[in-house]
């Protein structure tokens, strides 16, 4: 049945979109969402879902309101599935029941799915509860986007001021002067701690404390603005003590993961995690072979080798995909012995049922050809699934040491389609701060997208990073050279030294 969803999207964190609202967003035809609602939740609308637009950001709305029900109506009784994403809650100022108003009195089902309001959550990312027994026993919400010049304000200020509520004041920040003012004219002392929260929950978040009295200076000294909101009351003095998310080391920090999308969500995982502003470049995409009838062959005469050395997760994704489709499992590689290139791919071999025999202590090829030597690889068959296109070094150092190798493409890398001005335009407004490379292919293809003289401008406010030696030769070849580089060849470890660098003001 066709419906109109007025979805809460929460406060922008994706972690706070409810359940009940992801759910809808994975059926819906159409998603219709605002400025202020994280474009990651795009992420969850099926593929072939329609998804509109329709800004409204302070003063600057790419479709009127009125536009905006009309599309919802005309949406709706045309059959189709409709989530309509708002930032915060649809009715906390989210003109949320107007829109309910337009569907019913057009003849439209709706269903209204409450969100995490920003009023509560972006004080309490900051360290701000906006009630407490010892300060604040009740809240108001209160919009502050009134005309400062009409003749009467639609708020009662003399209540406001007298009262002993928490008061959070939306959208108010073009008008914080005629707030704190009236606030003041009314009774409520200058010196009452007062409070910004912009871009609250998100990897943007900033905050910032000061009185009443002198909060409206301060914010421009501070270049605060929009969307931001005001918190006056007591409850701000918890701010400093209570402060738990700002404290992350990426906060605020812009990282670009040239990874590839079907291994990046890891690591964006874990930056974002650490407060990251993660945006994923990928610079190679993975994609099956054309013909598998090599590897069904390889497959067919599996027992006929000694070893079996994975170099990547995608090597054993596609391997055992393959081998699936031949009924088989685990079992296959009864008597033959199979090594690992680092935890990740050693971690994908045991969900798989297969528990690597061995792993080397550094996660490159020259490692495992050291450690297999030692453990008398020569005059064995070494079987080695990977991609099509990779380093020669593991199978000519086996070869030379007398192995009989069998290379086997199982998968193709290739150029990802990205539009290089997702980086550029974020080095332009300086909101880019590290750039991390997790193999020589992903640093040949990001320079074949932004060549090295685009990149050059901007070499000494960007940081690099990357993993193992071969990725900085390879960078380096560019002109460029690794800032940070963990000594574990991993992931984790990646991050590790990515937050230690910033921790250090790197």
């Amino acid at each position: 049945m066709s419906k109109v969803y007025l979805i809460g999207a929460g406060p922008g964190d994706p972690g706070l979109l409810t359940l009940r609202a992801k759910e809808i967003l994975e059926r819906a035809d159409v998603v219709v969402y605002d400025y202020l609602a994280n474009k990651a939740f795009l992420n969850f609308a099926r593929p072939d879902a329609e998804i509109i637009y329709v800004g409204k950001k302070g003063g600057d709305h790419t479709l009127p309101q009125g536009d905006i029900n009309k599309l919802l109506v005309e949406k709706a009784l045309s059959g189709k599935s409709v989530a309509r994403l708002k930032g915060g809650d649809p009715y906390v100022f989210g003109r949320g029941a107007e829109e309910a108003e337009e569907l019913l009195d057009a003849g439209a089902d709706f269903e209204v799915v409450p969100g995490v309001t920003s009023a509560v959550a972006g004080p309490a990312y900051a360290g701000i509860p906006i009630t407490h027994r010892s300060f604040a026993s009740s809240v108001s919400f209160i919009t502050g986007h009134e005309d400062p010049t009409k003749n009467e304000s639609a708020h009662n200020w003399k209540a406001l001021a007298e009262g002993t509520s928490t008061l959070v004041f939306f959208m108010g920040v073009k008008n914080l002067p005629d707030i704190a003012g009236n606030l003041m004219k009314h009774g409520r002392p200058a010196s009452t701690p007062a409070a910004l929260v912009r871009w609250g929950t998100t990897c943007k978040h900033r905050s910032m404390v000061s009185t009443l009295g002198e909060i409206a200076d301060e914010a421009k000294r501070q270049g605060f603005k929009a969307p931001s909101l005001i918190v006056v009351g007591d409850v701000v003095s918890l701010r400093d003590r209570l402060n738990w998310f700002e404290h992350r080391p990426l906060l605020g920090k812009g990282v670009a993961v040239t990874r590839s999308r079907e291994q990046a969500s890891g690591l964006v995982a874990k930056l974002t995690d650490l407060g990251a502003c993660c945006l994923e470049f990928p610079t190679i995409k993975i994609t099956p072979l054309a013909d598998y009838a090599p590897v069904d062959a390889a497959i067919d005469a599996l027992s006929s080798n000694d070893w079996a050395v994975f170099t990547s997760v995608n090597g054993v994704k596609y391997f055992f995909d393959r081998l699936a489709k031949k009924g088989l499992d685990a079992r296959a590689f009864a008597g033959l012995k199979v090594a690992a290139i680092g935890p990740a791919t050693a971690e994908a071999l045991l969900a798989k049922g297969i528990r690597s025999d061995f792993l080397p202590e550094k996660y490159v090829a020259e490692s495992v050809v050291e450690g297999m030597l030692a453990l008398g690889v020569a005059g064995k068959r070494v079987l080695i699934p990977r991609a099509r296109q990779a380093r020669e070094v593991l199978p000519e150092k086996l070869s030379e040491a007398g192995a009989l190798v069998e290379v086997l493409p199982v998968y193709e890398t290739i150029l990802a389609d990205q539009d290089p001005e997702d980086i550029l335009g974020m080095l332009d407004m300086g909101e880019l701060h590290y750039l991390t490379f997790t193999s020589s292919s992903t640093v040949d293809n990001f320079f074949a997208k932004i060549p090295a003289e685009k990149l050059a401008p901007y070499k000494d406010a960007l940081k690099i990073a990357c993993i193992g030696p071969i990725t900085a030769k390879t960078l380096e070849a560019y002109g460029f050279a690794p800032t940070i580089m963990p000594e574990e060849f991993t992931i984790p470890a990646l991050v590790d030294a990515l937050a230690a660098a910033a921790r250090g003001g790197k």
